[in-house]
């Protein structure tokens, strides 16, 4: 997750370069926000990352040559913690799992407005699910058909504390972490470090990507999904 006290470092992948300028303009001109870089293909996208390091990068799918599909995947077989939110404006189921199969925190259409393209970016940074509602709603559906029901939490605890796959499971509901912070009567900071923990423990960078986890493991009710 990124670091509180410093902006958020932000790349652009889009090979369109008026969409990248309009982009950057908008992010830029947010004091906590900083594009860092921007390229226009998958292939330059893998490099950039690699020498960069930002803190979320907005990922298009349809570009010459590689996808974003297949770079966010390269991307996250270097950096399983790097959190990538997919920019698109394909509405398409699958675009959309194979893009959160290949570890998207999050999934974007490009007619949001300004305040949700920023509060997407912002929820990311901070480790939180940025999924656009007509999204959410398909990867309910989608889970709530494939998950067999959450398991006994045995398992999980072999990985997980319990308090951790407390969290897990009410992270799962879509609340954030201020509110899950008064559901267990904890500090947000507390909940943050809890969360830390879970990405590190199950290798992921997001979020979502860990409710996705816990869904196929049997953890997490995928119809507590928010």
């Amino acid at each position: 997750m990124h670091s509180e006290g410093r902006p958020i470092r932000l790349m652009l992948v889009d090979d369109h370069p008026v969409v990248r300028k309009g982009t950057r303009e908008l992010l830029d001109g947010e004091a906590d926000l900083s594009v860092v870089g921007e390229v226009g293909s998958g292939e330059e996208a893998i490099v950039m990352a690699r020498e960069l390091l930002p803190d979320v990068i907005l990922m298009d799918v349809s570009m010459p040559g590689m996808n974003g599909i297949e770079a966010t995947k390269a991307i996250k077989a270097e950096r399983p913690q790097q959190n990538v939110l997919v920019l698109t404006s394909y509405d398409d189921d699958a675009y959309i799992f194979a893009l959160l199969e290949a570890g998207a925190a999050g999934y974007l259409l490009k007619n949001a407005s300004e305040d949700e393209l920023l509060g997407a970016v912002r929820a990311v940074a901070a480790g939180e699910s940025a999924l656009h509602p007509s999204v959410a709603r398909k990867v309910l559906e989608r889970f709530s058909a494939t998950s067999g029901g959450m398991g006994s939490g045995t398992a999980a605890l072999d990985t997980l504390s319990p308090r951790e796959l407390e969290v897990l499971r009410i992270a799962a509901t879509g609340r954030t972490n201020k509110e899950i912070a008064r559901d267990l009567d904890i500090s947000p900071r507390t909940v943050q470090v809890h969360l830390a923990n879970i990405f590190s423990k199950l290798d992921v960078g997001s979020r979502t990507e860990a409710v996705l986890i816990g869904i196929k493991r049997g953890w997490v009710n995928p119809n507590d999904l928010g």
